[in-house]
Formats: structure tokens, C-alpha cells, sequence
């Protein structure tokens, strides 16, 4: 991996002192194009993640002129054994406890504090499935069996056309795309510096051409998936996602401060890891949607919607974590038990049983590591538990 890295570093300052030479890049594309080499880095990933704005581009999504509403408070709750630890070993930064919609346990480590609005990565995913219900329920999308082209024209020709919006809700497109960020010639990777230099995601995801199965037919977790959602939302609507998720959502839960999303050069957000939020909110978003979207007595994501895409839909192997749309129902879950998650230990953990919700923000640049996923599941559930 550190020859990997420092290939890479190396590949990217030639480039950057190139184009500064050549006069093609602007200064702050340069500055960008290097946050993405160093953005996972040990000695910033803490910082990166709390202050993403100061590296990307970023569009806002104002959380509307409700006043904050805090989130009531509940009897403090001991954490469990073995917590401590946990947060020591996944180099945790967040940790946010509601037991029955109250707030029982809240830490912040490593520096950060609860004013920081920390990076979503794919979390982010589940706020775009909410609102994919909402759009749908509105009636701007027919159905999720539509195809995706009868909403994104520029996408016919591309590995996309033929695939269901249900398709890309269930990461089943069967559009090849390598998703290790650990590789610096990664389609991820390769994604990242298209932000980084102001291109535009939406040709990015067009350019796709290479399919390894027939759209329905295998789940693989591949990101893009996630930004041709988005497009089929902002196709449908004709309105950008920041607006539509201010109006419907966001304007309506009281949040502590303004979103933002990270965005591409064309002020598209970055809809598939890129929203960013204090901790608290996260959690905030988590309890409606184990309230079945409701939030202080209005229904806000259909209740129906939520009952189908946080159960396993999609044809995941046996023995792995399931998958719904855009949420995660990971392997021997309880019912009423899913999930949101992101890379580097970003979780919403929701158990409608036991009326909890756990939102986790970390910086573990071991998340990859054998295990690590199986540990936090477990601690989360044991926290769960606990507080019966």
C-alpha cells in the first residue's frame, strides 16, 4: 500500500506541476487535486473529515427557518464494556446514543467537538433513498421499474441503459466499477480527481460503458450507482438535490446547523458520500426514520417505502450482509434491525425494536481490516442491548 501511495503522490504532483506550467489548471483545482492524495492520510484524516469544506467544493442545503429543535433529553446510560476500547481501536470521533428518541449517551474523541459537521461518505446513500421515496410518492417517478434513461437521456449508449431505477437502488446495475480506494487507478480514485478538478459526475457516470452482467442480475456495491439515483431525481423533477431535500426533509426536523454536500465543478452534489452533518443530526435523521419516517407527528418519508427499502432485496451472497435500497441489513441482523454506513467507520444503526438509534463517526483508516465491520455491528447491537 505505502508504494502504491507514493506512486500515486508522485503521478499527481507531475501532473499538478505540469498543468500549473502549462497554465491550465486554477490554483484552487491544484489544491483540490492534492487534498484527494492526502485526504485519508494519517496525520489529516481526523481534520479532512471534520472540514471537508475547506478542501472541495461544496454546495449548501440549508436545514430551512425552523428554529433548532434539540433533541430531548434522556437519562444518561452507561455504556457497556469493552466500548472504551472499541473507540480506541476504530478511532472513533463521534458517538451518539437515542433510546426511545431521547438523547442517553453523547462523545466526541480525538479532538473533535459536537459543532463539527463530519463527512457522511456512503451514509450519505440513505438520505438519497428517503428522498427517492418521497419523489416517488409525489408522483414525479411513475415507478422504480422504470429505466433510468426515461429520466437521464445523456445516459443512453452507456453501460446504464437498459438498468431499472430498482436496479441502481440495489446496487445491481452490473456496470463494471472498481471500488478499492486503496488503488490509485481505482474507478473510485479516478473519481475523486474528477472532482477534485472541477469535471462534472454526470458525464463521468455516462462515460461508463462496460457492463460484466445484465442489469437485476448480480448485486455488486459500485458508488456510481448512487449518483445515477440522483440523476433520475433531478431528471424527474428538474430540481437540484439540496433543494428537494431542504424542502422535504431537512425544513421539517429542526437540525442544529446547515448541511452541506461536497460538489463536482458544476455544482452537482456529490450524492453518493459527500453530505455532511453534525453528529447529533445524523442521529436525528435516523430516529425519523425508525419513527417510519414521521418526525413530531408529520409523516415526512413514506411509511411503506421505508418498510421496503431497509429489507434485503437485493441478490447479495449468502452468508453476506444484505442489502435493500440504499441500506444495509447486515448478516444476522434482528428484525427491525438496518443500517446506514460509510468507508473509514461512518455508521446509522437503527434497531426499531428496541426504539434505538446509534450514529457513529470515526476516522479508522483500518476499516478494511478483517473483522473491523463484524466488531462495530456487535458493539452497536451490545450498546443496543444494554439499554433495555
Amino acid at each position: 500500500m505505502r508504494r502504491v501511495l507514493k506512486w500515486g503522490l508522485r503521478v499527481v504532483l507531475a501532473l499538478a506541476i505540469a498543468a500549473v506550467v502549462a497554465g491550465i489548471w486554477k490554483r484552487d483545482q491544484v489544491k483540490q487535486l492534492l487534498a484527494v492524495n492526502s485526504l485519508f492520510s494519517a496525520e489529516k484524516i481526523v481534520n479532512n473529515f471534520s472540514y471537508m469544506d475547506t478542501l472541495f467544493t461544496t454546495v449548501p442545503v440549508p436545514r430551512g427557518n425552523d428554529a433548532v429543535v434539540p433533541l430531548p433529553i434522556g437519562a444518561p446510560a452507561t455504556m457497556p464494556d469493552g466500548v472504551a476500547q472499541w473507540i480506541v481501536d476504530r478511532d472513533v470521533t463521534a458517538l451518539v446514543v437515542l433510546k426511545d428518541g431521547t438523547l442517553v449517551h453523547e462523545d466526541y474523541f480525538l479532538g473533535t467537538t459536537p459543532e463539527d459537521l463530519r463527512v457522511s461518505w456512503s451514509v450519505a446513500k440513505s438520505f438519497l433513498s428517503a428522498l427517492m421515496g418521497i419523489v416517488l410518492e409525489d408522483g414525479d417517478i411513475k415507478s422504480i421499474d422504470d429505466q433510468v434513461t426515461d429520466y437521464v437521456p445523456m445516459l443512453i449508449g452507456s453501460a446504464y441503459d437498459g438498468a431499472t431505477i430498482k436496479d441502481v437502488l440495489q446496487m445491481s446495475s452490473g456496470v463494471v466499477f472498481n471500488e478499492d480506494y486503496l488503488d490509485f487507478n481505482s474507478d473510485i480514485n479516478k473519481m475523486g480527481r474528477v472532482l477534485a478538478l472541477g469535471g462534472s459526475m454526470d458525464t463521468f457516470a455516462a462515460s461508463l460503458d462496460e457492463r460484466f452482467v445484465e442489469p437485476g442480475t448480480v448485486w455488486q456495491y459500485v458508488s456510481i450507482d448512487t449518483h445515477v439515483v440522483g440523476m433520475v431525481i433531478r431528471g424527474a423533477t428538474g430540481r437540484t438535490i439540496p433543494e428537494l431535500l431542504t424542502e422535504k426533509i431537512f425544513s421539517k426536523m429542526g437540525f442544529e446547523a446547515d448541511p452541506y454536500y461536497v460538489s463536482d465543478g458544476y455544482g452537482v452534489a456529490f450524492v453518493l458520500g459527500g453530505l455532511n452533518l453534525r453528529a447529533r443530526d445524523y442521529a436525528r435523521f435516523g430516529q425519523m426514520i425508525a419513527n417510519g419516517g414521521a418526525w413530531n407527528g408529520q409523516q415526512i418519508v413514506p411509511r411503506a417505502w421505508l418498510a421496503a427499502s431497509t429489507k434485503p432485496s437485493a441478490n447479495t451472497a449468502t452468508g453476506k450482509p444484505a442489502y435493500g435500497y440504499q441500506w444495509w441489513i447486515h448478516q444476522g441482523a434482528s428484525a427491525g434491525e438496518f443500517n446506514a454506513q460509510g468507508v473509514y467507520g461512518q455508521y446509522i444503526f437503527i434497531d426499531t425494536a428496541r426504539d434505538v438509534v446509534i450514529a457513529v463517526n470515526s476516522a479508522d483508516k483500518l476499516f478494511k481490516e478483517e473483522g473491523a465491520s463484524d466488531q462495530n455491528f456487535e458493539m452497536m447491537r451490545t450498546i443496543a442491548k444494554s439499554l433495555d
